[in-house]
């Protein structure tokens, strides 16, 4: 079957000296010489065992075979043309799925939300949540928002966005309050401390920073997911242990207190990407579709750097220089350039979570936290 169709490389460059009636111009569209389309159009004359062209002065005319598979030509690459460009647009106004843990969606992501689409109007942006292990290899997902420790899988491009912070917290309204707030950190472990099975080792991480003997520990009422432990806490029914960045909107409301303040652990929050992403549509309609994959590759590595950008802005980070510095390099395809440009000269931390460093935290201070260098 595949021998009954001459070679589509022939085919392309008769195609394209037919409907320009040169060959050097149709040279210049293909991009290769002169040379090429001329032996690339004997080939098929050979293959096909008639003329196709003929001379006409200086330049050529199409033989009465070669008008006939001209207007074929025309038919099947103007389909062609036609699908891979309705293909391309689906796959540029298909949404950008980002996945990140349920806690984290709810109680910092929704509430920035209108900042970041603000800033990233153009962004298709979908969110899928999950309180159990995130899979960032799942299919569809375009990246994922989570927090690990190094060192970072060979298959994924991972960008650290913070350094994860932990520490106790408790509500005003907790019945124990009065008794722990101007004690030293060990009077913790006395305590019967909520925790969640979802991170079932952070309050033996923060024990062990804190150098204090984790086996003395003592915890109560357990829950299944974060988000409902620093609901419990909230509701004053005991002390949680919680990221910095999840409650700093309860501290700086005085919904929460952190008297024992927060220590930095090995985990980072990071935006997750697949090095390589499952073909979609574009990637599987074959040559034609493929003629521009590197700029497609670039406005997806773009998409990914700008939304690091805005994330890194909206947790008050000034560290996004070494983001920026993969970004400048091809400034010319961002639509947005300017205004995230301008984000980074003057970036604006989170007027919450600088309250949180100035106020509640002062000697353990959110902005400045990033993993990358100052920017």
């Amino acid at each position: 079957m595949a021998r009954d169709l001459p070679s589509l490389n022939a085919l392309r460059a008769f195609e394209a000296a037919a409907r320009l009636e040169s060959v050097s111009q149709a040279a210049s569209e293909l991009h290769v010489t002169h040379g090429a389309v001329s032996r690339q159009i004997r080939q098929l004359e050979d293959e096909l065992g008639v003329a196709l062209f003929s001379k006409a002065g200086r330049g050529i005319s199409l033989t009465p075979a070669g008008r006939q598979l001209r207007d074929a030509c025309r038919d099947a690459f103007g389909g062609l043309r036609e699908a891979c460009s309705a293909l391309r647009q689906d796959q540029q106004q298909a949404p950008f799925l980002l996945a990140c843990p349920g806690s984290l969606l709810a109680r910092w992501f929704i509430p920035r939300l209108d900042r970041l689409n603000a800033e990233l109007p153009e962004l298709n942006l979908h969110l899928s949540a999950s309180e159990g292990e995130l899979d960032p290899r799942r299919p569809g997902v375009s990246a994922t928002l989570l927090y690990a420790a190094p060192p970072w899988p060979a298959d994924m491009q991972v960008y650290p966005l913070r350094q994860e912070r932990i520490g106790p917290v408790l509500s005003p309204r907790y019945a124990g309050a009065a008794r722990l707030l101007d004690q030293p950190a060990e009077v913790l472990l006395g305590e019967a401390l909520l925790h969640t099975r979802s991170r079932p080792g952070a309050w033996t991480d923060w024990a062990g920073l804190q150098g204090l003997d984790a086996s003395q520990l003592r915890t109560g009422q357990g829950f299944e997911h974060l988000y409902y432990l620093l609901e419990a806490a909230l509701s004053g029914l005991g002390v949680a242990i919680a990221p910095q960045l999840l409650v700093a909107d309860d501290i700086a409301a005085d919904r929460l207190l952190a008297p024992w303040g927060f220590v930095e652990t090995r985990h980072q929050l990071g935006l997750w990407v697949p090095e390589r992403q499952p073909q979609g549509p574009a990637q599987a309609t074959g040559r034609l579709a493929r003629q521009r994959p590197a700029a497609g590759r670039r406005m997806k590595r773009l998409t990914i750097l700008c939304l690091g950008v805005c994330l890194l802005w909206l947790s008050g980070c000034s560290s996004v220089g070494y983001l920026y510095q993969s970004w400048q390099g091809q400034r010319a395809l961002m639509a947005r350039a300017e205004p995230i440009e301008q984000v980074i000269a003057d970036p604006q931390t989170d007027p919450q979570l600088a309250e949180t460093a100035a106020h509640r935290q002062p000697d353990s201070p959110l902005r400045g936290s990033g993993a990358g260098p100052a920017g």
